[in-house]
């Protein structure tokens, strides 16, 4: 099996989306979280090698996850989701440490490019 991927987002059907690309080009889906704090958590549990993380969710958003799961692991591989129109957000999450991100409407090849870069 491939590299284990958490995916956090709170839309089930992005969610959803992402695992299908994802599992469909041999990376294993080891969790799904629908906000930031339960991101941190399963982060923690799970180890994965890397998370795709929405920026817009409720709870805690996925800057202030990513920043807690850099504070975990420094090491830590995160790839943010945003849609059109959030580019300031883009900007301090990669400042704040994430590797690349993605924008929605998910476009397949662009997300695999993403989590291969990220994972080297």
């Amino acid at each position: 099996m491939g590299q284990k991927i958490l995916i956090v987002d709170d839309a089930a059907f992005m969610r959803m989306m992402i695992k299908d690309i994802l599992t469909k080009n041999d990376f294993e889906v080891v969790g799904e979280a629908q906000d930031g704090n339960e991101a941190v958590e399963k982060y923690k549990e799970l180890q994965p090698d890397l998370v795709t993380m929405d920026i817009t969710m409720p709870e805690k958003d996925g800057l202030a996850a990513l920043k807690e799961i850099l504070q975990v692991n420094s090491n830590a591989k995160v790839i943010m989701c945003s849609a059109m129109g959030q580019q300031a957000m883009v900007i301090d999450a990669i400042q704040a440490g994430a590797k690349d991100f993605i924008v929605k409407p998910f476009q397949a090849d662009r997300v695999i490019e993403a989590i291969q870069k990220a994972l080297g």
